[in-house]
């Protein structure tokens, strides 16, 4: 059985600022129930988690919408932070699946498949992705960042697996990739001109991308490509929530009839 570290921390934005006392985006409620709770139906539903831990504001560890989980977590300024509180003390070797809050439409099929996949890979660090095709053909209307590799097009999804021995590294490497984040000289001294340059013209493979990412943490990283569209489908933005209500009362219709 695996762990799951739910990510609900984080000051609030403009979606929580939608609903008056949410302490940011992963208690708006969306079609009755809070982001963050609909995130943690899906994990506790799963034949594959066991323990959830929860990362959130301390003044939200008593709202009801965190009732299903088994430990609640402070959350830090930073994400890498947040992420340090949720890892700490969790076997160093074993895989984490590490959740954002924001998944209205998550289903425990995906998490199942997700957690069998990343076991299978065995990586140190496993990144979450959809191909664009699988997902418009059930979500054509839901908008996404799309990354173009020699093998498809992909956006990110909401899950990456990891193991806790690893996030020292990973802690490093996303301070230079904020570093050089607006700054090409850096970001080519990161990843090398040749990768930017295959990745630019839509040339760089899934295998090319795993292996520099690997040489960059020291630590064996492997693109976990779901089949399941809906662990994509997040709330980044004000125009994301009616979408998402739309979203979900859909998948209640086929229960409904």
């Amino acid at each position: 059985m695996t762990t799951a570290v739910v990510l609900a921390g984080g000051p609030p934005d403009d979606v929580a600022a939608l609903e008056p006392g949410a302490v940011n985006k992963a208690f708006v409620h969306i079609a009755g129930v809070t982001l963050v709770e609909r995130t943690l139906r899906a994990l506790r539903a799963s034949s594959e988690i066991d323990r959830i831990i929860v990362v959130a504001p301390a003044s939200a560890h008593s709202d009801a919408a965190l009732a299903t989980a088994d430990e609640r977590r402070a959350d830090g300024e930073k994400i890498r932070i947040s992420l340090r509180n949720g890892l700490l003390g969790l076997p160093p070797d074993e895989i984490v699946l590490v959740s954002t809050s924001d998944l209205p439409i998550l289903t425990p099929a995906s998490v199942d498949d997700f957690v069998d996949y990343a076991r299978e890979q065995d990586a140190d660090v496993g990144y979450g992705c959809v191909e664009r095709t699988v997902h418009e053909a059930i979500y054509p209307d839901v908008p996404h960042t799309w990354a173009r590799l020699h093998d498809g097009t992909f956006c990110g999804a909401g899950f990456v697996a990891i193991k806790p021995r690893v996030l020292p590294a990973l802690e490093r490497f996303i301070e230079r990739l904020g570093a050089g984040r607006k700054n090409p000289l850096r970001l080519a001294s990161l990843f090398g001109w040749d990768v930017l340059a295959r990745f630019a013209l839509g040339r760089l493979s899934i295998d090319g991308a795993e292996r520099r990412a690997s040489q960059l943490l020291g630590a064996r990283v492997c693109a976990l490509v779901s089949p399941y569209p809906e662990t994509g489908v997040n709330v980044d933005r004000v125009s994301d929530v009616a979408l998402a209500e739309q979203l979900v009362l859909a998948s209640l219709l086929p229960a409904l009839e």
